[in-house]
């Protein structure tokens, strides 16, 4: 018997076949279903995931909590080159500080700082600040505790301290202020480059690296230095009191091993933060209050530093009295 034809002439499938057919197609259909599915579960597990980092990032959830439970030692870290710009500057520091200082379970408060110096400005400015939460809150003492080096401004935040303890191996001191550059007459007259500075005001080219130094202008810059100088020096005095043991190079701008130090009346005893902690404070529970940069943070802080670069002109040059 003839198979029955389709209209367009093809023989007609036999009903297994169609019926094979239908589940071919529907194990298709319900395939493409599944890897739908599981595409979807795995792009939100990938979006939740990134929106995750983006707010621990953006500091909007991960937060340390404040206040924790039980009394505790509060820690502020300054680290690196004192400025305005950076994680050590007066602000980011005092904001440290000052949380520490009014959390309700803070026994006292340790300042540990690992610094070579920088600005005397934000280093005077952290030392006010200092000295200012020390006489608001009383009965909180308040220790530095040095790392690797706290030289110059580093030691003019630390004498603003109840104390200040080092390793036998630390370094301490750099009493002292300094002003660098760099001269290139020399090199201008060999390839025969002419300078050509144009100012208003007889001192505006103060210290041009590519112009004669001025030898009224190294004198007022050499006093503009004994005057911070001095102010260190008063700090440094304020700071240690009786304790410091002063020689004719005390604030020659030396530095000193931790241990030395101790002998000098610069710093008053070995411990680390630990130590401080454990045995000084009686908190051995230690709380980092170190203000931490989020990433937008840092984000508007580059962009903004960026965009101020791009404003200065050029050939602008910029010296700095720095405590280091």
């Amino acid at each position: 018997m003839a198979q029955p034809e389709t209209p367009d002439g093809a023989p007609e499938a036999e009903p297994w076949e169609r019926e094979a057919l239908r589940k071919l197609a529907q194990s298709a259909l319900d395939e493409q279903r599944r890897a739908r599915r599981w595409g979807i579960l795995f792009k939100s597990l990938g979006f939740g995931y990134l929106f995750v980092v983006l707010f621990v990032a953006l500091g909007w959830i991960g937060q340390r909590e404040a206040a924790r439970s039980g009394k505790h030692t509060a820690l502020v870290q300054i680290n690196g080159v004192i400025d305005a710009e950076g994680a050590a500057s007066a602000e980011v520091v005092a904001s440290g500080l000052k949380e520490a200082f009014e959390d309700k379970n803070t026994e006292g408060v340790i300042v540990r700082i690992n610094s070579p110096g920088g600005s005397p400005v934000q280093s005077d400015s952290i030392n006010a600040e200092m000295r200012r939460l020390r006489g608001k809150h009383p009965a909180i003492p308040l220790y530095v505790v040095v790392d690797d080096i706290c030289a110059s401004g580093g030691y003019y935040v630390a004498v603003a301290a109840d104390k200040i303890f080092v390793s036998k191996g630390s370094l301490v001191g750099s009493i002292g202020v300094l002003m660098d550059g760099f001269g290139f007459t020399g090199a201008m007259e060999k390839l025969g480059v002419e300078r050509r500075l144009l100012t208003a005001g007889a001192n505006k080219g103060f210290l041009d690296p590519f112009s004669p130094l001025n030898p009224q202008q190294r004198a007022h810059a050499e006093r503009m230095l004994g005057e911070i100088h001095q102010q260190f020096i008063d700090a440094v005095r304020s700071g240690r009191g009786t304790r410091l043991k002063e020689t004719q190079d005390t604030f020659s701008g030396l530095i000193w091993t931790g241990e030395r130090s101790v002998e000098l009346g610069l710093a008053d005893a070995i411990g680390d933060a630990a130590y401080v902690a454990r045995e000084v404070i009686k908190a051995e529970n230690i709380v980092d209050f170190t203000p931490r940069e989020n990433l937008a943070e840092r984000f508007a802080k580059r962009f903004g530093a960026a965009t101020a670069q791009a404003l200065l002109s050029a050939g602008a040059s910029e010296t700095r009295a720095r405590l280091r």
